[in-house]
C-alpha cells in the first residue's frame, strides 16, 4: 500500500493539498492566522501560538515514530551549521517581527481574506526567497560556518525511541498545563 502510495505522484499531490487545507484550517480555528495572537506570543501576553506548537510537535513526534515503526516513512536526521541558522533564524524572525506572521500562517491568513498577508505577506515572501537566491553565492562562505552533526536526543542519552519520546511528549503536556494553571 505505502510503496504504491510512493510511486503515485498525483495522489501524493492530492493528499498533499487534503493535509495543506486541514492544516490551514485548525490554525485559522486556533485562531494563530491573526496577527494580535501573533503579536501577543512575541510580547508574552498570549501564548497560543506556543500552545498550537508544542501540541503539534507531541502529536507529531508520536505519529512520526509510529509510522516509523511500522516502515511507513523513513527518518532522514541532518545535520547543519551556526551560519545557516543566524541567517536564516534573522530572516525568519525579520519577517515574523515585522509583518506579525510566519510562511505557515500567512497562508491560513491569505485564505480567510487578511488583506495584509496576501500584500505584505505573499509579497515579503516571495521578494525574500528572491533576494536569498540572488545573495546565496556570497552568503555560502558564511552558511557553512560552524557544522554540526546530526545528533538526536537518543543519541545523546544512549536511549530508545519511546524512552526519549515519552518524557518529550509528558514536559509538553506539563508545560501546556503550567500555562493554562497560570492563566495563560
Amino acid at each position: 500500500m505505502y510503496e504504491a502510495l510512493r510511486q503515485d505522484k498525483s495522489r501524493q499531490k492530492a493528499l498533499g493539498l487534503i493535509f495543506g487545507i486541514v492544516f490551514g484550517v485548525l490554525l485559522q480555528k486556533a485562531g494563530v492566522t491573526r496577527y494580535e495572537v501573533i503579536i501577543g506570543q512575541l510580547l508574552l501576553v498570549d501564548f497560543t501560538v506556543l500552545k498550537v506548537m508544542m501540541s503539534a510537535v507531541a502529536v507529531g513526534a508520536i505519529g512520526v515514530h509510529l509510522m516509523h515503526g511500522k516502515g511507513m516513512v523513513n527518518l532522514h536526521v541532518r545535520g547543519g551549521s551556526f551560519g545557516s541558522t543566524v541567517v536564516g533564524g534573522l530572516i525568519f524572525g525579520a519577517g515574523f517581527a515585522l509583518l506579525g506572521y510566519c510562511p505557515g500562517t500567512v497562508a491560513g491568513a491569505i485564505g480567510q481574506g487578511a488583506l495584509d498577508a496576501l500584500v505584505g505577506g505573499l509579497t515579503g515572501l516571495v521578494f525574500g526567497s528572491w533576494v536569498f537566491a540572488v545573495a546565496y553565492p556570497r552568503l555560502t562562505p558564511f552558511l557553512n560556518r560552524g557544522a554540526f552533526t546530526s545528533t538526536t536526543l537518543q543519541e545523546m542519552f544512549h536511549l530508545g525511541t519511546w524512552q526519549t519520546v515519552i518524557p518529550v511528549v509528558v514536559l509538553i503536556v506539563l508545560l501546556l498545563l503550567g500555562l493554562e494553571w497560570l492563566g495563560y
